[in-house]
């Protein structure tokens, strides 16, 4: 037991006795049981509250950042926040060839990326992990795609900008990162706060 600096050694000895309760206090003075009706006891196993794949659909259209994650020279694992766009079961983002990360995935493709709903609109918390690995691409022909797509998703409402903003990406030192994912996370919260209602957090 832990005994503060300036405690006496009869504080400690206090400290250390059986508390009796009050000869008046009865079984019906106990708190209520704070998680009645939660048929969840603890969260030692949330392997059933995975997300379901129309959810996944909708927070990768809804989202619009990832975190893109990558092994530095020392194996230690470095992720930044990056804008993607989802096609074909592939993950596809862009970054400067001079980028750290882009000579770090040319000498180790494994990397995962990490997506959350916050920001997004959807009202309860969800979250998917990819891991995979990373293919970079610098043809003409994948950028020719991939540019006004990726510009159209990011300004959906205003073709003009969404020219300019794919105008903007088109230099000669950027390449297209695609990402084959090989094993998928999904975790839906709002499994979680079914089975622990007590717990929930107040709608907004």
């Amino acid at each position: 037991m832990d005994v503060p600096e300036d405690a006496t050694p009869g504080d400690a000895l206090e400290d250390a006795m059986p508390r009796e309760a009050p000869e008046d206090a009865m079984p019906s003075d106990a708190p209520e049981d704070a998680m009645r009706g939660d048929t969840a006891r603890d969260w030692e196993d949330v392997r059933s509250y995975t997300l379901e794949e129309q959810a996944e659909a909708e927070l990768l259209e809804r989202q619009t950042e990832c975190t893109f994650i990558w092994l530095g020279k020392d194996g230690h694992p470095l992720g930044v926040v990056m804008n993607y766009l989802a096609r074909d079961g592939r993950f596809w983002l862009t970054a400067t060839e001079g980028r750290p990360r882009i000579a770090a995935v040319r000498r180790d493709p494994r990397v995962s990326i990490a997506i959350t709903s916050k920001g997004s609109g959807i009202g309860t918390s969800k979250s998917l992990t990819y891991k995979g690995t990373c293919v970079v691409h610098e043809d003409d022909g994948t950028k020719a795609w991939f540019y006004p797509l990726f510009a159209a998703r990011l300004r959906p409402d205003d073709e003009a900008k969404a020219a300019s903003f794919a105008a903007h990406l088109d230099s000669p030192g950027r390449v297209v990162l695609e990402i084959v994912p090989d094993r998928r996370i999904g975790f839906d919260s709002a499994k979680m706060w079914a089975a622990a209602p007590s717990a929930a957090p107040d709608p907004r």
